[in-house]
């Protein structure tokens, strides 16, 4: 488990809007119908990923926050299509596993420290 330097957090940030601002292009340009929660998942997909390789154990929430991103994108999907809603029933499992996941993390962080 790795405890980021000030240095790392600032490059996480930095990449974090470069990429956001990139995909928020991309994805409105393929006329994305629901523009700011898909640019906010990847967003949260791009923190969950720089924290993973960082071995952060706040990975979790950053994935955590992306469940719930993306319950709400299969949410609107499942207004017309009942389908989605067996995608928001996966999500939300995805969500109490990368909760698991963080609470298991900070434990693991704890023993480390002793």
């Amino acid at each position: 488990v790795n405890r980021l330097t000030g240095r790392q957090w600032a490059v996480m940030l930095v990449l974090t809007a470069v990429t956001t601002g990139a995909f928020y292009f991309i994805l409105r340009a393929m006329g994305n119908a629901a523009l700011a929660v898909s640019t906010l998942s990847v967003t949260t997909s791009f923190l969950a990923s720089y924290l993973t390789a960082m071995r952060s154990p706040y990975y979790a929430l950053c994935y955590a926050m992306n469940d719930l991103v993306l319950i709400a994108l299969w949410v609107i999907s499942a207004q017309t299509d009942p389908a989605g809603w067996a995608m928001v029933a996966c999500f939300a499992m995805f969500f109490l596993n990368d909760m698991y996941g963080f609470v298991n993390w900070r434990r693991m962080e704890r023993r480390q420290r002793t």
